[in-house]
C-alpha cells in the first residue's frame, strides 16, 4: 500500500497533524496490529519535522491506546483491534459529517448528497 506524503496545514499544531496521520496509517492497515512503528528519528526525517515534535505525536498514539511502548524494542501498533476499529469508524463518521456540511451548504439534501456519492463511485 502506497501512503501519501506528509501534509501540514496552518490550522492546527504540527504534532496534532502528525498524530492524525500516524493514526490513519494504523486504521488503514498501512501498519498492522503488533507491527513495529519506525523509530522517531526516521519518521521525523521522513516528515521533515523536529524529532521532539514527532515524539510528542507518538506519545499521543500511546495515550490514545493505538501504540504500545517497549523500552527494548520500540513502539508497536496495538493488538487491540477493537480500538483500531473504533477509531476507524470515528474517522469515517467525521468525514461523512464534513461531506454533509459541505453539500448542505451548496443547497443539497441528504438524499441528494447520497446520490452524488453513488454517482462519484461509478466514475
Amino acid at each position: 500500500m502506497i501512503f501519501l506524503k506528509w501534509k501540514f496545514y496552518d490550522d492546527r499544531p504540527i504534532f496534532q497533524q502528525l498524530y492524525e496521520q500516524l493514526a490513519r496509517r494504523i486504521v488503514t492497515g498501512y501498519w498492522s496490529p503488533g507491527e513495529r512503528i519506525p523509530p522517531v528519528r526516521r519518521l521525523a526525517e521522513e516528515a521533515g519535522v523536529n524529532p521532539n515534535t514527532m515524539q510528542r505525536a507518538l506519545a499521543q498514539l500511546e495515550e490514545t491506546g493505538l501504540a504500545d511502548a517497549n523500552r527494548t524494542s520500540g513502539r508497536t501498533v496495538t493488538m487491540d483491534e477493537k480500538r483500531i476499529a473504533e477509531l476507524r469508524e470515528s474517522l469515517a463518521a467525521q468525514a461523512a459529517g464534513e461531506y454533509l456540511s459541505a453539500v448542505k451548504a451548496l443547497g443539497y439534501s441528504v438524499s441528494e448528497a447520497a446520490k452524488l456519492l453513488e454517482e462519484a463511485e461509478k466514475k
